[in-house]
Parts: structure tokens; sequence; C-alpha cells
């Protein structure tokens, strides 16, 4: 058992396991939730976004896990309300977690969700966990150390480093989202098409996407919609010790608690850095 640490005495390669068992027991909590028969209890919450059992069950867990883990260090849930950013802007160290990324994929059932638990320091995520119940896959990152894929349950665990690939030169792969797509998005692979070679797209929910391109099997992922800060720290964090980079449409890396507001601008999840993103796709 990881004995609990204090604020200013964190060791994430220590930490990584532990939390990593925290998204996975979160996983079976909404697993409970997702297998029963019949359809999943619907609320509404105050933006209109939907909140399920299953969103609350894992909630319960991971800031449970984690504040037994490192008692120390605050944590902000999508589902625990927005801290006041008079307090929350002192914080140096604190957890951003997404209960359930992709509760509509949840709720239609196509295997597509994800938990997301992100260690944020000064504004930047510096290790992240992505666990995707439904397939037992879970990726994680620590900055400036390694990104990894672990698939499996029990004793048959297989662990492998990932990282991002550089663009080839005959086509790139552009992840989009599964329900925000329009004309920016198709400006966009245009000048990718352009540009570089052409585009193939594949479409997902969650924040898989950005794992996708964390993992080498897509090169970007343009977010021209709107999103929050806890659907993009964990994965940012495996993205960016795999070797690729997060950035806003102003191109400069995203970045946490900044503000009080915890809206993302739109975003690009990139793969290759050495290539000319920025001439490619600022005037779109």
């Amino acid at each position: 058992m990881t004995t609990p640490t204090k604020n200013d005495d964190i060791n994430k390669e220590e930490l990584l396991p532990a939390v990593i068992k925290i998204s996975e027991a979160a996983g079976d909590a909404i697993l409970e939730v997702y297998n029963r028969e019949g359809e999943i209890n619907i609320e509404a919450k105050s933006d209109d976004s939907p909140l399920t059992e299953a969103d609350l069950a894992s909630n319960q867990v991971i800031v449970d896990g984690l504040t037994a883990l490192t008692p120390d260090i605050p944590v902000l849930s999508e589902e625990g309300g927005e801290s006041d950013y008079n307090v929350r802007k002192q914080w140096s160290k604190y957890w951003l977690i997404d209960p359930l990324d992709g509760t509509k994929e949840f709720i239609n059932r196509n295997d597509e969700f994800t938990v997301n638990i992100a260690l944020i320091e000064n504004g930047e995520p510096t290790m992240g966990v992505v666990s995707v119940p439904v397939t037992a896959v879970t990726y994680s990152g620590i900055k400036d150390i390694g990104a990894w894929k672990t698939e499996g349950a029990g004793n048959d665990v297989q662990r492998k480093e990932i990282k991002s690939r550089p663009v080839g030169a005959e086509q790139v792969v552009v992840v989009a989202s599964r329900r925000h797509r329009g004309e920016k998005l198709e400006a966009c692979i245009n000048a990718i098409a352009e540009k570089i070679a052409p585009v193939e797209t594949t479409s997902m929910g969650s924040s898989l996407k950005i794992c996708l391109v964390a993992e080498g099997a897509a090169d970007i992922y343009p977010r021209l919609a709107p999103t929050c800060e806890w659907d993009t720290a964990a994965s940012q964090a495996v993205l960016e010790a795999a070797g690729g980079i997060l950035v806003d449409d102003k191109f400069w890396a995203l970045r946490y608690n900044q503000k009080e507001e915890l809206l993302n601008p739109y975003f690009y999840a990139i793969g290759d850095s050495a290539v000319d993103w920025k001439g490619i796709l600022e005037n779109i």
C-alpha cells in the first residue's frame, strides 16, 4: 500500500501505480451502471450537460482515493463544482479529474468513455492517467519520464511505452470529434491536405482522441469547439510525455487554473511538433 504523500513530497513514479488503481476502481464503478439492463437514468446539470449515477459513483471513488493518497493536495472535479478562484489560484499543485469523460458516449453505450485523472503543478499537467473501463486499457504519462499504454487485467497485463510519431509524407491521420465537426474543421483538413499530404479522418469520443495522437495512431486532433479543463488535462499529460504537444489556437501550450472560468480555448493535439502547424493552420 502506498504511503499517503504530503504536498511538498511528490514522487510521481511512485504515485502513478496507485493513481492507476484508483482510475481502474472508478471504471469498475462505472461499469456496474453501464452493464445493467434497461435505460440509464439521466439528470441535466445547470449547463444542460448530462449527469448519471455512474458519474457520481466514479467521482466518489476518485476523490476518496486521492484524498487518502495525498491528503494535502486539493482535488478539483467536474462533478465537485467549481472552487472559488480566489482559493484555487493559490494552489501550486492539485488533482484535476473528470470522473466520466464522454457521458454521451456512455449513455449511447458505444464504449468510448474514459476516466481522467491529472496532477497539475504550477498550471501544467505533469502526470496523467486515462482509463478506458470497457476495454481495460489505461494510458499514463509523467512529464520528462515517459508515457505508457497498459492493456488487460489481473495476471494478463501488458505494458508498453508509447511515443507520438513523425508525420508521414503519404498520409496525415486527423482525429475528429464524433459530435463536433463544422466548417472550421473542414477548413483545417483541407489546409493539411493541401500543404502536407492526403488526409484520413477517424472519429472517436472522449479523451481517447488525444491518446490516439500520443500512441502514434494519429497525427493531429483539432478541437475547434468548447471543452473544459478537466476534459484535457490528463490526456495532455500523456501526450506531452509521449513527445507531442497540446496548444491553443494561438499555438501556446494549454495551461490550467489561470483564470476564473474553466473553459478551454480551441486547441490542437499534435504528435509531431517539428511540422510548421502554425503556418499551416493559424489563418483557417
